[in-house]
């Protein structure tokens, strides 16, 4: 058991209490409960890079020179004033980066000497996940600026956009949930309007992957296309159908070579 000093709620969810502090378990919840009581402002700060630490300095200073521009405007008026920084004047942010980066490693040492090996797991964990959520993050960006065609949707996704702002509910899960119940009410033919629109929907999709595709390999961006196993993956009712059938049709044309052979 690791003593951790979150609250007594998160303790009944996660650990038992024990004189108002919470004991948590090896495994499962335990791992959540470890990185929760971890993840505080007892953890070193990572110091701010040369660039960002001029964007604070002179935020507000830009913000009173320029009360109408939005945030992206005044970012990127920020950004130009640095790029134009001489490099004698950018190097005294950078000699303050170097030295909070020392002062941030020497914490981080101390920090990380007081923890238990299941508190270290639990971090190292907690640091894969995040940068695999960045990683995701990055490529949606990505492919968003690449204009990748939106996914085609189902029947049941076009139903809910339709019903969606006049559903009953107090909240959108409520809603959603209200929707749901009503989708699987809704006899074959009710549906059948929806599962078309969303047939269509495919038809546009593939349509536009493939001409997205084709630009993507004229930018040397092969990466971003579908493999040929993928683009050709069909749904497995799909396939045992065409099985069945192409087995049916092999056992036809076998009875009638053999009544051919027993003419002859």
């Amino acid at each position: 058991f690791i003593t951790t000093s979150v609250s007594r709620g998160r303790a009944r969810a996660t650990g038992m209490l024990l004189d108002g502090a919470v004991v948590c378990r090896a495994g499962g919840a335990a791992e959540q409960c470890l990185s929760r009581g971890i993840s505080s402002d007892q953890r070193p700060k990572r110091p701010l890079t040369a660039y960002l630490r001029f964007v604070v300095e002179n935020r507000s200073a830009f913000r009173e020179k320029n009360p109408e521009a939005s945030n992206l405007e005044l970012i990127k008026k920020i950004a130009g004033a640095w790029k134009e920084l001489p490099a004698s004047q950018k190097q005294v942010y950078e000699e303050a980066r170097k030295t909070d980066w020392k002062r941030y490693g020497e914490q981080m040492a101390a920090y990380k000497a007081q923890l238990t090996p299941a508190q270290t797991a639990a971090l190292k964990e907690e640091r894969r996940k995040q940068l695999a959520k960045r990683r995701s993050m990055r490529a949606k960006r990505e492919l968003n600026l690449l204009g990748k065609p939106k996914r085609a949707r189902s029947g049941f996704n076009i139903f809910l956009s339709e019903n969606f702002q006049r559903s009953e509910g107090i909240s959108p899960v409520a809603k959603l949930k209200k929707l749901y119940d009503a989708w699987q009410k809704l006899s074959t033919s009710q549906k059948q309007p929806y599962l078309q629109l969303a047939e269509d929907d495919k038809v546009r999709y593939e349509n536009e992957m493939k001409s997205w595709e084709a630009k993507m390999v004229e930018l040397g961006r092969e990466d971003l296309v579908r493999s040929r196993k993928q683009r050709l993956k069909k749904k497995p009712a799909e396939t045992a159908k065409q099985a069945e059938t192409a087995k049916a049709s092999s056992g036809g044309n076998k009875a009638k070579l053999k009544l051919k052979k027993s003419e002859e």
